[in-house]
Parts: structure tokens; sequence; C-alpha cells
């Protein structure tokens, strides 16, 4: 299936407070957010014509660029309004919902004040990825070079658009390497995520999952542990070392895109989706269709 570029789509994309054609959504190539990472963005997934937890995602959405020392100019309220007026037109039911906000072109330097604060978002169509059989025969993954930095050296805790550059990178060489995802350690060589999702393990009946403090603390992985805790499963969040997977019966990874999705290969550690592994997929669909 040919995939038309992102830039050669008809429809509607808000920018800056307005809908406009989406072809007409453009920047200036010497954009400080292009040039020096000072973007933020969210991902999330609307299902029968309904945001999953939008206002969470406004939240952190705002959260993230006053880590990255810039204000985003629209009120939750606003945001939420502006995703949903975004689906409507774009008449999509079943999709993906992308805000972004960035420093603008005023000043082209590491610091950049004075510059304008844009915000634009986007919706396309994504269907569920896969049936729950194939989503059961588990995924592949690698594990990457690269390490999720230490916290006291990036922003961790923001939905920064240049933390995702060694996500790309790490990305890239699994798929070369026949691999869905990566996993990634964490600057001290534990277990932490993947490229752009959250990872969690089954011993005895129970959800092992690393400590989120130097990488994202998912809306879908919160989501996740709050269905296992009303399954009455109990959930363990610590330090992860990789040689302790070998240790674990199954896995599965979850985000925004991947939902909830097993795994059964990570390296050379073996994985058997499992009950529980299924129930969580089962629960989260319950939950997204609510």
């Amino acid at each position: 299936m040919v995939i038309p570029p992102f830039d050669q789509r008809d429809g509607f994309i808000w920018s800056n407070g307005a809908l406009i054609p989406w072809r007409d959504a453009k920047l200036h190539v010497l954009s400080h957010g292009l040039h020096y990472g000072s973007c933020v963005f969210e991902g999330e997934r609307a299902y029968a014509g309904k945001i999953f937890k939008s206002r969470e995602h406004s939240e952190r959405f705002k959260r993230s660029a006053e880590i990255l020392d810039f204000e985003i100019p629209y009120s939750l309220e606003e945001l939420d309004a502006a995703k949903d007026a975004t689906l409507k037109a774009n008449n999509l039911l079943n999709s993906y919902v992308r805000p972004v906000a960035w420093r603008g072109s005023e000043m082209m330097a590491v610091a950049a004040q004075n510059s304008t604060i844009h915000v634009a978002i986007a919706v396309w169509d994504w269907p569920s990825m896969f049936d729950m059989n194939t989503k059961m025969k588990g995924i592949k993954l690698d594990i990457a070079e690269y390490r999720r930095p230490d916290p006291r050296t990036a922003p961790s805790m923001a939905k920064a658009a240049g933390l995702y550059m060694i996500c790309t990178i790490s990305k890239h060489r699994a798929e070369r390497r026949g691999y869905a995802d990566a996993l990634m350690l964490d600057w001290q060589g534990r277990v932490a995520e993947c490229t752009g999702a959250n990872v969690f393990f089954v011993k005895d009946g129970a959800l092992h999952t690393p400590i989120a403090d130097c990488f994202l603390d998912g809306i879908t992985r919160r989501t996740v542990i709050d269905l296992a805790k009303a399954r009455g499963v109990e959930v363990i969040e610590r330090r992860l070392m990789p040689e302790e997977m070998a240790s674990f019966d199954e896995c599965f990874i979850c985000g925004t895109g991947a939902e909830v999705t097993p795994v059964a290969e990570i390296g050379p550690y073996k994985f058997t989706p499992g009950d529980v592994s299924r129930a969580l997929v089962e629960d989260y669909d319950k939950a997204v269709h609510a």
C-alpha cells in the first residue's frame, strides 16, 4: 500500500487558532523548533469519534512546554475543543491525533525567549493495527545501542521532540535487523522502555515494570496499571536488569500507537504471550471504546 506523504494530503489542520487547508500548514525553514529542538508534541487516538483521555494529554502537552521553558498560549479547554473540531472537520472516527507546539523564527540562536509559540493539531486515519490472533503471536524486539539518558542531562519528563532522536536511530536499526522495535536500557544499563512505548513483564501472575524516572510515564502505561489493579493483578514498579528477562513468562508493550501489544522475543530472551497479556489487551480495548 502506497502511503501519501504527510505534506501532500487533503483535509484540515488546526493552526494557531484556526482550521486551515492541510497543504497550507507550513513553517519557515529558520524556525527555532527545527534547529534547536524547542518543540513538544502529543500522540493521541480517537475511537468512534472520541479522543481517549484527551484532557490528560492536553495537561501533559502544556506541562512539557513549561519544562522546555515556554508556554502554550491556549487553555486546556481550548486545546480539547480544537482537537475535537479538527477531528470533526476531517470527518474521522478512528484516528491518530497529533498536537505540536514549537518556537518560531523570530530568533535564530540558542536563546529564543522572544520567539512566537506556534501550536498545530493534525489528525489522520489510524485503524487498529492487529486483530487478536495476530497480536497474541507477539512481536520481536531488538536491544538498542543507545540508552535513555540520565534525567540530570535531559528533560525526560517532557514529551519533547529532541528526546526522540535516539529512538528514531534505534528503531531504524531494529527494523533493518528484522525486528519490530527496540528495547532501550537506561544510562545505568537497566531496562527502560521501547522507542515509543512502555514495557511490562509477567512473572507468577504479577506485573513488573521499570520505574519511570528517566523516560516518559506514559498515559497508556498508567491506564494499564489501573486496569491490572482493577483485576486484582499485583503491579510492581522497580529496577529491572536485562538478565532478569530470562525469568519472565510474558511481556507486552503499551502506548498510544501500540495500544497493548504482546512480545514474543527481546534479543536472546523469549516469552510466551498468555492469559495476563490477553486480559489486558481486551481490557484496554474495552476502555478506549467505553
